[in-house]
């Protein structure tokens, strides 16, 4: 029996892990960096962690052409917000043109979003829009094909008003059993920190310490 699969009729999907946590002062997101169609790794360094402004942020999963085209459309709408009022836009906004998007078209299209960034009126919040439209608040949640095999590890170790090294180490961590476990995750582990100062990016590696194993690099991190 000969195995055949023509990878151009295979969509393109982010199957993936995200995650967004809550801390006193921001909050941190991370996911890792597979994409793939079908069984084939079409990108191994992507980058799921997308600027809508510069103080809110999203976390994709499922299509990866699906959720690109609504990043673009609801960065290009708070942009616009933003020139117009004079004023940052509000993360509950960013969360609800997603919302919007993702339940109108929910026949169409095949999106799973985590919205998380920080605003003056409620500080760093994270909300969660997953298949169908759905639109929640939670201090922490996941997503994507990986976060079925890290439901226990959350719930064992997330606890309310961790710092924010706290957070990092527990999104870290969670994202790389999920890549130990699920195919469809893997590559390295990016983080980003949302404060009022702006984003803070981190990238782990997958070993053990999160560092490189290649003499002269290691984990890098970037202030944007």
């Amino acid at each position: 029996m000969v195995y055949e699969m023509d990878f151009t009729d295979t969509p393109v999907s982010t199957g993936t892990t995200i995650m967004a946590v809550e801390f006193d002062g921001g909050v941190v997101i991370g996911a890792d960096s597979r994409t793939s169609s079908g069984p084939y790794v079409a990108n191994r360094v992507t980058d799921k962690l997308t600027r809508i402004t510069d103080k809110i942020y999203c976390c994709r999963s499922g299509s990866a052409a699906d959720t690109q085209a609504i990043a673009d459309i609801v960065a290009y709408s708070l942009n616009y917000h933003e020139n117009q009022t004079n004023k940052d836009a509000l993360v509950f906004e960013a969360a609800s043109e997603f919302r919007n998007f993702c339940y109108n078209y929910r026949d169409s299209l095949l999106a799973g979003i985590i919205v998380a960034g920080w605003d003056e009126q409620r500080g760093g919040q994270v909300f969660s829009i997953p298949l169908g439209g759905m639109l929640t608040r939670e201090p922490c949640t996941i997503g994507g094909s990986g976060s079925s095999f890290i439901y226990g590890y959350v719930r064992e170790h997330f606890r309310e008003g961790m710092s924010k090294e706290e957070c990092v180490k527990f999104v870290k961590q969670a994202v790389q059993h999920a890549i130990y476990h699920d195919g469809s995750s893997g590559g390295v582990v990016r983080v980003g920190i949302i404060t009022k100062e702006g984003v803070e990016r981190r990238l782990f590696y997958n070993t053990e310490s999160g560092e490189s194993e290649v003499a002269g690099t290691g984990s890098s991190t970037l202030v944007e």
